[in-house]
């Protein structure tokens, strides 16, 4: 059952008007079987003194583009009620007339664009409106039986109106519908939602609870577990293995779906997807259509559901099914849009938002890691709503034309446009080794900043888990997350990438940066020292950047590796032969890389830094007073001394590095592969000849 969250001593510290409708929107938003993730609107009616001092009545609506859970008073429109109230006795009003007309009945042109369903609130003669898409409700609305049992839940409390998009005549329709049934409590929108109402913010809130708790009730009382979904045709496999065939196949569909612009993917298998995708009835109950209009942009008219029997040996038959239902399903939605298009329309990307696998769970697609998940969050809804449905009746949908009208629909594409807009690694996701040291963590801030997901890696996993922190309190959540690596670990690399699938689907950027460094006269390394360096810096670079060649072959999209190499890699300095050539050794497996990776649209480059002092933990160790020991010198003299070498008297920083791993990412470097470039201040001696 669904709980009310008020807290009348929360409440009552607010003050009456916007205060509290933020509040209650709040509540609504956060339990999100009562509102889905975008949708729903609310308002309060009140009155405020205009920029005369006048006296004026009000209404506070959920502006366009936001999200009931978090919604703040900005993202509230004010609305003037002595100018909407005269909309009532107009026969007709288009979408773009009425868009126009509230424009100009906003009490601060600052504000957001008012809701779509704007008239509905204002109509409705209520001082407290809630628009909400309960799974009860929504599931009693999709039912072919609804109406009648709606009549068995409510008797003559409510108002039914059939489905009718958002807009003046639905908003219209449901006034008259209320004014015309004096003991109307609520309205049911036919395949849609509920709207409830009060005198008091609290009180509209507590209606919207009761209702539906009501409908709630009545459907559980009909739900047989055993029966769900036409009882389970396939057991999900066990946890660990899921994950593993999900890891193993989430490369191939980023590669499949990611046609003129690439996803990211999330994996997702709570318990109701493991019992939808395991139903016997669910692959041709998936297909229905939509549960509620307000999933479409985010989850297309449907999923797809493959059709595979659980195996955790067929991983490559599963990949051959995936790729092959994935182009069908990309065919069928280009015919979809050519069925129901008119002039002017621009097609979506065509693959799925939704990829369900039995016994496995459900792959999300998306622009960013957000995106994904609120696909996700909203197909939950969309079995929670099924599972009621069927429990009452047969599962109805939008018929494909309602769906596309909505999916395309100019005032939904606008909630879109709000987004800010997509920058150069954007739908990115970059591993970056050394993700909590210096270089590493700086470089993770700049990709970051233009858009990217990034995997910080090292053995660190304390340090990697903080940067990641400081990036998700900045960014979002999740664009970072951490990973425990040790780079001469194969089981450890491969693990890394393993998480990596299951988080975002794959990988577009690796920068091979994990380092040490000892310092020892030729004569005095011994061959600890010499494995070490090699292990770190040959094998480590060696493994990470072959398991990353992999999952871009899996992908088939191309991708980037960036080394972060030295100047040591081209300049024989004394007393580090055994780091010397272990760089040298990276520089050299970069090439061979690149000479082999581009015919997939695999670039490798290598960076060449001198001297980075800060915030590293090669240069924290032994490392500075060894090489201080070398030059004669105090260890606090090193920073000085380096500079005063360069032919530019600079000294190096770790955002310098960032700024080159950035610029050998992007498209600006899309035709260089196999180039090292020196960032060093101008150290004559390792000039590249």
């Amino acid at each position: 059952m669904v709980q009310s969250l008020w807290e009348q001593s929360k409440a009552s510290q607010l003050q009456a008007g916007l205060d509290e409708l933020v509040y209650r929107s709040n509540l609504i938003g956060t339990d999100r079987r009562v509102c889905n993730w975008g949708g729903g609107n609310t308002s309060s009616k009140t009155v405020v003194q205009d920029f005369r001092g006048r006296d004026v009545e009000v209404m506070y609506v959920k502006g366009s583009g936001s999200d009931l859970a978090t919604m703040k008073a900005g993202n509230f429109t004010g609305l003037r009620m002595e100018d909407i109230r005269p909309l009532f006795e107009r026969d007709a009003m288009t979408d773009e007339e009425m868009v126009a007309y509230l424009a100009n009945c906003m009490i601060d042109a600052k504000h957001p664009r008012a809701s779509i369903e704007t008239l509905l609130h204002a109509f409705l003669p209520f001082k407290h409106v809630d628009h909400t898409h309960p799974d009860a409700i929504i599931s009693l609305c999709c039912a072919h039986n609804g109406k009648e049992l709606a009549r068995e839940i409510y008797g003559d409390r409510f108002v039914w109106v059939p489905y009718v998009r958002p807009g003046f005549a639905l908003s219209k329709m449901i006034a008259q519908g209320v004014l015309d049934n004096p003991k109307a409590e609520l309205v049911l929108m036919e395949k849609h939602g509920l709207v409830t109402w009060g005198e008091t913010s609290e009180a509209c809130y507590a209606k919207t609870i009761q209702i539906i708790n009501e409908a709630e009730q009545f459907i559980e009382a009909r739900v047989h577990n055993d029966k769900l979904f036409g009882g389970a045709k396939h057991e999900p496999l066990p946890a660990d293995v899921r994950r593993a065939v999900a890891a193993a196949v989430m490369p191939a569909i980023r590669g499949a779906v990611s046609d003129s612009k690439k996803m990211i993917l999330t994996f997702d298998d709570e318990a109701d997807v493991l019992t939808f995708v395991g139903g016997h009835h669910s692959a041709q109950l998936s297909q229905v259509g939509a549960a509620c209009p307000d999933h479409l942009v985010h989850t297309k008219v449907v999923p797809l559901f493959v059709n595979w029997k659980p195996d955790a040996n067929d991983i490559e038959g599963l990949k051959a099914v995936l790729k092959e239902s994935i182009t069908a399903y990309k065919q069928q939605y280009e015919a979809y849009f050519n069925r129901n298009s008119s002039e002017g329309d621009v097609m979506f990307e065509s693959a799925p938002r939704v990829i369900l696998i039995p016994g496995v769970g459900m792959i999300n697609t998306g622009k960013s890691w957000s995106n994904s998940k609120v696909s996700g969050a909203l197909y939950h809804r969309a079995i929670a709503v099924m599972r009621g449905a069927t429990a009452l009746g047969e599962f109805v949908s939008l018929s494909e034309n309602e769906s596309f009208n909505v999916e395309y629909w100019p005032l939904e594409l606008y909630k879109l446009s709000l987004a800010p807009a997509e920058a150069e690694f954007s739908r990115q996701v970059a591993l970056i080794t050394g993700g909590a040291g210096g270089i590493g963590s700086e470089t993770a801030r700049r990709l970051v900043s233009e858009g990217a997901h990034v995997v910080l890696a090292d053995l660190n996993l304390e340090g990697a888990q903080h940067v990641a922190e400081e990036l998700n309190a900045k960014y979002g959540e999740n664009r970072a997350i951490a990973v425990k690596m040790d780079v001469t670990n194969e089981e450890l690399v491969q693990s890394a990438y393993q998480e990596t699938a299951l988080t975002y689907g794959g990988i577009d950027i690796i920068v091979n940066n994990a380092g040490l460094a000892t310092s020892s006269k030729f004569e005095d390394t011994s061959l600890k020292e010499w494995n070490l360096n090699m292990n770190v810096l040959g094998t480590g670079y060696f493994l990470v950047a072959r398991e990353a060649y992999k999952v871009m072959l899996e992908q088939g999209i191309g991708g980037n590796m960036v080394f972060i190499g030295s100047k040591n890699s081209i300049f024989a300095g004394k007393s580090v032969t055994a780091y010397s050539a272990a760089k040298a050794l990276e520089a050299h497996l970069a090439r061979c890389i690149a000479a082999e990776g581009g015919e997939h649209g695999i670039r490798v480059n290598t960076i060449l830094p001198d001297a980075i002092l800060q915030g590293s933990a090669i240069w924290n160790s032994n490392w500075r007073n060894e090489r201080a020991a070398a030059y004669g010198i105090e260890p606090d003299q090193l920073e000085e001394h380096y500079r005063k070498r360069t032919t530019l008297l600079v000294n190096i920083y770790p955002k310098d590095i960032a700024e080159g791993v950035a610029f050998f990412a992007s498209s600006k470097s899309a035709k260089t592969t196999g180039c090292m470039l020196t960032i060093d201040g101008g150290v004559p001696a390792a000039f590249t000849r």
